[in-house]
């Protein structure tokens, strides 16, 4: 008869192992257990990977265009807040002008001028409007503020309208000569030289930076919309001309004639203008309105795509922490009797 003899130790070694390998099983079950999918989707799937793997990369895709859809509501929300500014002052300056239609007051010329003065500042203040460090009305130009101040020391718009009047009239617009200017001499230069100054290349050289393409966004996998309009719009166009009418002519050493059909001028492009900016709020509006439901279809979507992937890769809570309960009853089993082993000892017995 042959008698094996079993070491203690290489029974504790075989415990240590079985507690080894239930700690880690049991780490596993917890993950899954918190995250609600195979903690090792290859070896829980197999082949069917590539179907997780592409879902997953779909979820990615579309949260990413949710995020860049929450930056475009946010660029098209304060272009609507400068947009309803620039509405306010083209239409107060609109207001101006009829107020004074057909006086000569010089109080009353002065004090429209002055708020001609006010609704060009406001208005440039609110086309240079700039949201996460990009201006919002530069078009594709982000970086670069779109419109010159008038008002600015050197002014280049400035210094082109007075370089326009000395040039037609040869005298500056303050010049008591300027009295001496019939209706059809003033209609002359609006229309034949002013005007086309505003609505042709020289805006972009005296007034405006920024780009006539507007931004675009993909707001859905098949869908780009425009989000922005630029300051190089015809309503945004004719505020200015309408605004420097005001500011230079209005009072002025013309004669009473002069200054009715010159007003009548500033009311027919402040009138534009107000029709203009009004439109922009208009397509701005139609691309929030776009946005919003993109959202929408996009959070359908991923939770459509969310729902399969569940069934792909979702494990079973209750089943899992079954199996972890009865894992860590057998670790604590393994424990005891290790710790019984440990304790065996021919010291004992002698």
């Amino acid at each position: 008869m042959k008698v094996s003899f079993i070491s203690n130790l290489a029974m504790q070694n075989s415990m240590r192992l079985t507690i080894s390998r239930g700690q880690n099983e049991v780490q596993t079950l917890q993950k899954e257990i918190v995250t609600g999918r195979f903690a090792d989707i290859g070896l829980a799937l197999g082949a069917k990977t590539s179907n997780s793997v592409s879902l997953n990369q779909d979820v990615s895709r579309l949260k990413t265009i949710q995020d860049s859809n929450a930056l475009v509501t946010q660029r098209l929300s304060a272009s609507q807040s400068a947009l309803g500014l620039m509405a306010d002052s083209a239409q107060q300056m609109l207001e101006a002008f009829i107020t004074v239609n057909g006086s000569d007051d010089a109080n009353n010329l002065l004090i429209a001028r002055r708020d001609v003065e006010y609704s060009l500042g406001s208005f440039t203040v609110a086309a240079n409007t700039s949201s996460n460090g990009e201006y919002l009305f530069s078009g594709i130009n982000t970086n670069t503020k779109p419109v010159e101040d008038y008002f600015e020391a050197g002014s280049t718009p400035k210094a082109a309208f007075d370089a326009l009047f000395a040039g037609h009239f040869l005298f500056s617009q303050d010049d008591p000569l300027a009295a001496g200017i019939t209706v059809a001499q003033m209609d002359d230069f609006l229309t034949n030289v002013l005007e086309p100054a505003f609505s042709g290349g020289d805006w972009n050289m005296d007034w405006s930076s920024a780009s006539d393409t507007n931004i675009s966004s993909r707001i859905l996998s098949n869908e780009v919309v425009e989000t922005s309009v630029n300051a190089n719009a015809e309503g945004m166009r004719n505020f200015a001309l309408a605004a420097v009418i005001g500011i230079e002519l209005l009072d002025s050493a013309i004669s009473s004639e002069v200054r009715i059909a010159l007003n009548a001028k500033a009311i027919e492009y402040a009138g534009k203008a107000v029709t203009g900016i009004d439109n922009q709020r208009s397509n701005l509006g139609v691309a929030e309105n776009r946005v919003t439901k993109a959202d929408v279809a996009l959070e359908s979507q991923i939770k459509i795509i969310t729902l399969h992937l569940g069934a792909i890769e979702g494990v079973d809570a209750y089943e899992a922490s079954t199996r972890m309960q009865t894992l860590l009853d057998q670790v604590e089993m393994s424990y005891t009797l290790t710790a019984r082993i440990q304790q065996m000892s021919l010291m004992n017995y002698l």
